[in-house]
């Protein structure tokens, strides 16, 4: 197998799940493949921000104990993000209440971005920057994907310019097949959009293809969507068939699934 150099930037979060769990786990959208990469056997960097608390550093622990590169993990004066989650006696998480702490404003710095221009890829998060990061990137020829549905904010949301554009429709066909045709006419160079229980969609605008799911008994859905994209870029990387890169994805999420968390980690008790 061929390895690659990765980078993922931004959110991390401390995933807390209530009573009767009451258990926290590390995860976030750019953390969870920037973890998936690395357990793939890529080489796989991390850029973000942690509080300077327990929190962070539990962050960067398994960061270090998973295989991830954290010299370019931040360490600002405020809280580590964190994220109140129930769990429904079906696995279906409710996210009850979100704080980005230290994730929120973060930015790569000049000399971190020349960094990033030199990656295989580089997969973004959830990132507050108004697209900066995206425009630089795709702007020096980097291969870059974004997952347009973590993000929030009108100026976080455009797909211009992305080699892959991630997106989710829920559980419905046709919202997926409009929402691939939207990120490929406003720029992106393919579409990848989940679609629940449905599986998934994947679009250059001249080659369609789609995978269904991979039947697992469902312990927590919690990253399985990270897991999805970090199993689909590693494959679209190695050149393997729109198709391929699906089922990879598929596949991975569906591992995911089976634990608490986005990714294999002792919990902590809260």
């Amino acid at each position: 197998m061929t390895s690659f150099r990765f980078a993922a930037v931004g959110d991390n979060c401390i995933d807390r799940y209530r009573a009767p769990l009451r258990q926290s786990y590390v995860g976030g959208n750019a953390i969870n493949v920037a973890v998936q990469l690395a357990r793939l056997g890529h080489g796989s960097f991390y850029f973000g921000a942690v509080g300077r608390d327990s929190d962070g550093a539990q962050v960067r622990r398994l960061l270090l104990a998973n295989g991830v590169n954290v010299d370019h993990l931040l360490a600002r004066d405020t809280n580590t993000a964190y994220t109140d989650i129930d769990v429904t006696p079906a696995g279906d998480r409710i996210f009850v209440h979100e704080d980005f702490g230290a994730c929120a404003g973060y930015r790569p710095d000049a000399g971190e971005i020349e960094l990033l221009k030199t990656m295989d890829h580089v997969h973004i998060g959830w990132l507050d920057d108004g697209g900066l990061l995206r425009r630089a990137l795709s702007a020096a020829g980097v291969s870059v994907s974004q997952d347009v549905s973590v993000n929030a904010a009108a100026a976080d949301l455009e797909v211009d310019g992305l080699s892959i554009a991630f997106g989710s429709a829920g559980e419905d066909e046709t919202s997926a097949e409009r929402l691939t045709g939207e990120f490929l006419a406003r720029g992106a160079r393919l579409a990848v959009v989940t679609r629940g229980a449905l599986g998934s969609l994947a679009s250059d605008g001249a080659e369609v293809a789609s995978a269904g799911i991979r039947a697992v008994e469902v312990v927590d859905t919690t990253g399985a969507g990270d897991s999805f994209i970090a199993g689909f870029i590693a494959a679209r990387l190695e050149g393997r068939a729109l198709a391929a890169c699906l089922e990879a994805g598929r596949d991975l999420a569906a591992d995911t699934c089976t634990h608490v968390g986005g990714f294999p980690q002792e919990p902590q008790s809260i």
